[in-house]
């Protein structure tokens, strides 16, 4: 330990060097000519949105009044289909503001539908630029554990990581504080030596030992360089071996001995931001517009990334010497390998445990002396279900369609108990068919009570958890000066009727009638997810009206008609959520291509987990990089 300490001004000398961080920009669509948008949606915006709408402290942050003649439906795609739902739901303009005549909201209609059907994916594609990325603390422990054999979790020490776009791993997030890189030289110095401690961490470093055929310099040389080749998880390049030599002779012109000096090397690898970053280089002058392939080892990081949380295994780095991983057939057969491999569990616990909000879990607690039966156990339970229903999903590649519809789960004893559930023994989990009232994800505790109240469910936040996280439709803030529902005063009527008295504010009302219709849907369980008939005197309704007419009368038949109804939704939204995650960067308009194809693909193939990934991984946003977006 001392060793690295007195030789750290040399480490970071040679080793380290500035990380510099490049943002994705986006391209600005050109003003087009006279069209329907500049006859009949600019007066339409002029007459009805823009009092709300403006330029000074527009509602929402949304702000028509740049808006004369396009609709630059390249950039602001989304924007522009969310204006359209509302209009089409008849939600805007508010009830309260004069209402658009007919023919006049029709035209606008059709003028916003013609604008979107503009947006090119027939023309030039933008894979678009991630940021730099540092290692989050799941994957450098598990980096560690692939690269050496370590399990001791080093990061867990590390400052949280923070989270962009909804999870932990976006590179324009992943910033480095002074104290960080302190934590990473300490990491690097337990790592080496419990390693070098370890008889089998030793082989994992000191493959080739002096002999008869080689020198210990010779030795020395070759492990080093395997060292750094998989530790920066590419071929080490000369002059980064020249830089370690340099370190190294160093060391021993201090009087430092060969062991000593080799430790000093192993240290700096393991403080490189090569190491500690996940680096893509820039595009060559033969790639003129600054588009390029991945190279096989750049697209082998992302794919063991993307999947494992952890740095390639061996058979990743052979296709990539091979250089036959950019191989499309190549890459689905990864696939399959790697989702199949224990390591998969990481896609559990870091996409699943933050699409799904799992990781709150452990910051929610409801009120004890309503509802004394939850404890540690219980709550363990609720998280375990939904992860070994998200793998089962996975591994058995079933369609994701599931995740709505799903007529089974896992249980234990406890938490079969809870559910109401006979002939369930045991802490072990089993394997069982659900009631008709309780299917997929929505009706599971975990989600339950992530979305309830401490003392009281909450329609609001369930509606809204659906909306963000399985329609993608999150809803606006709400306006200032909004006062929330009194909890103690549901006491005068049901819940039911103190939220339509909410909404009599008509502001309110444009998103909760949504809103809260899903949310009701969901009554029938109490806030940790128990079936219920009563909400204390008042029977349960949970019947509901959904925007376009639809009526179901309980939460399975709502299951059904988000499944069928909302089902290009749903998968549009878990798409756009697994790509964000799988690239570490927040998408763009231009990825609307890449996510409409592989959407497209899924309906191909019967919805299967696997068509979603594979359809990532073969997509340009992931097998390709762009050095710079002009605007």
């Amino acid at each position: 330990m001392i060793v690295a300490r007195h030789y750290i001004g040399l480490l970071i000398l040679l080793i380290w060097q500035p990380c510099l961080s490049l943002r994705a920009e986006e391209n600005d669509a050109p003003s087009s000519p006279l069209n329907l948008f500049a006859r009949d949606a600019v007066p339409f915006l002029r007459t009805h949105c823009l009092t709300c709408h403006g330029e000074k402290e527009p509602e929402g942050g949304l702000s028509f009044a740049g808006y004369r003649k396009s609709a630059n439906v390249q950039t602001d795609y989304e924007t522009w289909e969310k204006v359209l739902q509302v209009l089409v739901e008849r939600k805007m303009p508010p009830e309260d503001e004069p209402r658009p005549p007919e023919p006049q909201l029709q035209a606008m209609v059709t003028a916003i539908k013609s604008e979107l059907a503009k947006f090119d994916c027939g023309g030039r594609q933008h894979p678009g630029r991630v940021t730099m990325r540092r290692l989050n603390r799941a994957e450098y422990n598990n980096t560690v554990r692939d690269l050496l054999g370590v399990d001791f979790k080093p990061a867990d020490d590390f400052p949280s990581d923070d989270v962009g776009n909804g999870f932990d791993n976006i590179g324009d997030v992943l910033s480095m504080p002074p104290l960080l890189v302190e934590k990473y030289l300490t990491a690097a110095e337990v790592i080496v030596e419990a390693a070098l401690a370890d008889e089998t961490d030793r082989i994992r470093i000191l493959v080739h030992a002096a002999g008869d055929d080689m020198s210990e310099r010779e030795a020395a040389r070759k492990n080093l360089v395997e060292f750094a080749t998989r530790a920066f998880r590419r071929p080490v390049r000369d002059e980064e071996l020249g830089r370690l030599f340099r370190l190294i002779q160093a060391v021993r012109e201090q009087g430092g001995t060969n062991d000593e000096a080799f430790r000093a090397a192993l240290y700096a690898i393991l403080a490189s931001p090569h190491f500690l970053f996940r680096v893509e280089t820039d595009a060559g002058e033969e790639h003129v517009d600054g588009i390029r392939k991945l190279n096989n080892f750049e697209l082998a990081s992302r794919l063991s990334y993307f999947l494992w949380s952890s740095m390639p295994d061996e058979e990743l780095f052979q296709l990539a010497r091979k250089k036959s991983l950019q191989e499309p057939d190549v890459l689905r057969r990864q696939v399959q390998r790697m989702l199949k491999d224990d390591k998969s569990h990481a896609l559990t616990s870091n996409f699943a445990g933050q699409w799904l909000q799992l990781r709150s879990l452990v910051d929610i607690t409801p009120d004890s002396d309503s509802f004394p039966m939850f404890d540690e156990e219980l709550r363990t339970a609720m998280r375990r279900e939904t992860e070994m229903f998200f793998e089962a999903i996975v591994l058995e590649n079933r369609s994701i369609l599931e995740f709505l519809t799903a007529d089974f789960t896992f249980v234990n004893e406890r938490l079969a108990q809870h559910y109401g559930m006979s002939g369930i023994e045991g802490a072990e989990f089993q394997r069982v068919k659900l009631p008709s009232r309780r299917r997929g994800v929505l009706t599971q505790a975990s989600v339950l009570l992530l979305t309830s109240n401490p003392t009281r469910t909450s329609p609001v936040k369930r509606g809204k958890w659906i909306l963000d996280n399985i329609l993608g439709e999150p809803p606006p803030p709400p306006p200032e000066g909004v006062e929330e529902l009194d909890a103690d005063a549901v006491t005068l009527g049901t819940l039911r009727e103190r939220m339509e008295q909410h909404r009599s504010n008509e502001s309110c009302a444009v998103c909760h009638r949504k809103m809260d219709a899903l949310g009701f849907g969901l009554e029938n369980f109490d806030v940790v997810g128990a079936w219920r008939d009563r909400d204390g005197r008042f029977d349960i309704d949970p019947s509901g009206i959904l925007p376009g007419g639809r009526e179901f009368r309980d939460a399975s038949q709502l299951m059904e008609i988000l499944a069928e109804d909302k089902r290009d939704d749903f998968c549009r939204c878990l798409v756009k959520k697994m790509l964000t995650y799988a690239l570490g960067r927040g998408l763009q308009s231009y990825d609307r291509c890449a996510v409409d194809v592989i959407v497209k693909q899924l309906a191909e193939n019967e919805y299967r987990f696997s068509a979603l990934i594979i359809g990532i991984v073969t997509s340009a946003p992931f097998t390709s990089s762009e050095d710079k977006i002009e605007r």
